[in-house]
């Protein structure tokens, strides 16, 4: 095979790939629900087993904040988050979104460590990925208008919390 040939294969290989990475990312992201998007509204099981739709938080800041309980970095960020319902509670909605858990083992969670939040079951992570979620903890703030303004991956302290919310509180 002549050295022409085999540049042209190359050449074609290499098109290709391009081709099928750019075709992946491409279609990947075109559904999910990123920064500065309208929220996407979903309806999730509650503890009480009825559902909340995330239009039922119309006009409010929402913190929501992917999680599991067998997540050692979300049990260190457990305390943080109930100082900060504690504190901001009656100011901005919190919920919880737990990933893939049962209720009981939420439950005894909550014991352990007990806030004001809403809890919700994404069982099927749906929402997890239309929220682009791929690990745990991660928090999402949702501004008044209903639109995200912040996804942040890993532990947040209280006051950190505070900080993203305010920023987009207007």
């Amino acid at each position: 095979m002549s050295r022409r040939v085999i540049n042209l294969l190359v050449l074609f290989l290499l098109i290709g790939m391009f081709g099928f990475f750019g075709y992946s990312i491409a279609s990947k992201g075109g559904d999910n629900t990123d920064v500065g998007d309208q929220a996407f509204n979903f309806e999730l099981p509650n503890l009480d087993g009825t559902n909340t739709v995330l239009s039922d938080y119309k006009g409010e800041m929402v913190v929501m904040n992917f999680f599991a309980t067998w997540c050692a970095p979300c049990v260190d960020e457990a305390p943080e988050l109930e100082l900060f319902a504690k504190d901001y509670g009656d100011q901005y909605k919190f919920i919880m979104i737990n990933r893939g858990e049962t209720k009981d083992r939420v439950k005894k969670f909550i014991e352990k460590y007990p806030t004001q939040a809403v809890y919700l079951f994404d069982a099927s992570d749906k929402v997890s990925k239309k929220y682009n979620v791929t690990g745990q903890p991660e928090t999402i703030i949702i501004d008044r208008q209903g639109v995200v303004r912040e996804h942040h991956s890993g532990p947040v302290t209280s006051m950190q919390l505070y900080e993203m919310v305010k920023k987009h509180d207007k």
